[in-house]
């Protein structure tokens, strides 16, 4: 005997694992460990730092 399917259920689960697959590759391509995003947040301020205490002061 074959196994009656849904076909709407068939077609939601196909178009569920494409968005799964899709979103995998958006996590790959830009996606950023906490940590790459605290040391450029960090090295940021340490440039903003060294621009601002290298700025003459005007009387």
């Amino acid at each position: 005997m074959v196994e009656i399917i849904n076909l709407r259920q068939a077609r939601k689960a196909i178009k569920r694992k494409q968005g799964e697959a899709i979103a995998a590759a958006n996590r790959a391509k830009f996606g950023r460990t906490k940590a790459e995003r605290l040391g450029q947040a960090s090295e940021q301020a340490r440039a903003l730092r060294l621009i601002d205490g290298a700025k003459r002061e005007q009387d």
